[in-house]
């Protein structure tokens, strides 16, 4: 597996010149077969060997659901995550984006798990870091973590199951089934030559898809690269809705784990649902990394007439590195 800078931080000009604020989109995508989960791995320079993410220390299941503490005590990610949840309104669908070294990210998504099933609410826990295909449904809720790595087929060297266990625990421990969601590796090679895909979005969202993709891979991909991910981000996209509306039950919701981008209602997978399906979305970021001084929601238009909710909830910073100067060093 050999993660690039779009899938950690976006670089931004530090003081004395050095990149190292986090990037707030992530960008999972491929350029190999081989590949699974997000990863990516252009051709020619592009490419980067495996490095470890930050390892969070992992949470004791029985701890009570928390948010972790942050520099605006008002914003929704620093109150108690009932309260959160209760601001988005009802759901069927809930798209939860994260950046993927960020352990207080991966401590929300628990919280957020243990709280719906809790309240008896929680269909499912779909993840991007699972292939479609894989469930934990027969599995029981004492289950060990052999038992449900094996069930998701789990790629602890591009997920950590130290920072994902505890979220997938906290699902299976109360009943809940864990589905994967995520394009199959066997599926690139014909995502990637898809030219169906281009036409998925609209041509002013597509250039901001093209631009995150050249952003995130440190401006070092060449211009043919570049449509054969947006196609694998746009093929890993559809492939995450058609797994969350098969996991749907009524008066219950389906959670979605995934990268920000994933869950961006111009951009991800809200765009695959279909009209009348309720969905929010909710993008965990840093308050260093929005612009402005606080959290939001905003309301997305569909052609069809349907709306969805995305909201941003502040979390505390991930760590800081320079991602882009390792690949350009490369």
């Amino acid at each position: 597996m050999t993660p690039l800078a779009s899938q950690r931080r976006k670089p931004r000009a530090a003081p004395g010149g050095a990149a190292r604020a986090p990037w707030r989109r992530l960008v999972p995508l491929a350029l190999a077969a081989a590949l699974t989960a997000c990863s990516a791995a252009a051709p020619g320079p592009a490419s980067a060997p495996h490095r470890p993410r930050p390892q969070p220390p992992s949470p004791q299941d029985g701890q009570a659901p928390s948010a972790p503490t942050c520099a605006a005590p008002t914003k929704p990610a620093c109150r108690p995550p009932p309260r959160a949840l209760a601001e988005l309104g009802p759901a069927e669908v809930l798209l939860l984006g994260e950046l993927h070294d960020a352990p207080s990210h991966q401590a929300i998504e628990r919280a957020v798990v243990q709280v719906l099933a809790q309240q008896g609410r929680l269909a499912a826990l779909a993840m991007e870091m699972a292939e479609a295909g894989r469930s934990t449904a027969g599995l029981p809720r004492d289950a060990d973590d052999a038992q449900i790595r094996a069930a998701l087929a789990w790629n602890d060297r591009g997920w950590p199951w130290r920072a994902y266990g505890p979220v997938v625990r906290a699902a299976v421990a109360a009943g809940v089934p864990v589905i994967g969601a995520n394009l199959p590796s066997a599926a690139l090679q014909d995502a990637m030559k898809n030219t169906a895909l281009d036409d998925h979005l609209a041509a002013g969202a597509a250039a901001k898809q093209y631009k995150a993709i050249i952003d995130g891979h440190c401006g070092l991909l060449g211009a043919a690269q570049v449509p054969p991910m947006a196609r694998v981000q746009t093929a890993r996209d559809a492939t995450m809705a058609r797994s969350v509306l098969a996991a749907r039950k009524s008066g219950r919701v389906v959670l979605l784990v995934a990268g920000s981008g994933h869950v961006d209602a111009a951009l991800g997978v809200p765009t695959h649902l279909p009209p009348g399906v309720a969905a929010r979305s909710i993008v965990l970021a840093a308050a260093t990394e929005i612009a402005g001084s606080g959290d939001g929601a905003s309301r997305t238009q569909a052609a069809d007439g349907g709306v969805h909710t995305q909201a941003t909830w502040l979390t505390d910073a991930a760590p800081a590195k320079d991602y882009c100067a390792e690949l350009r060093e490369q």
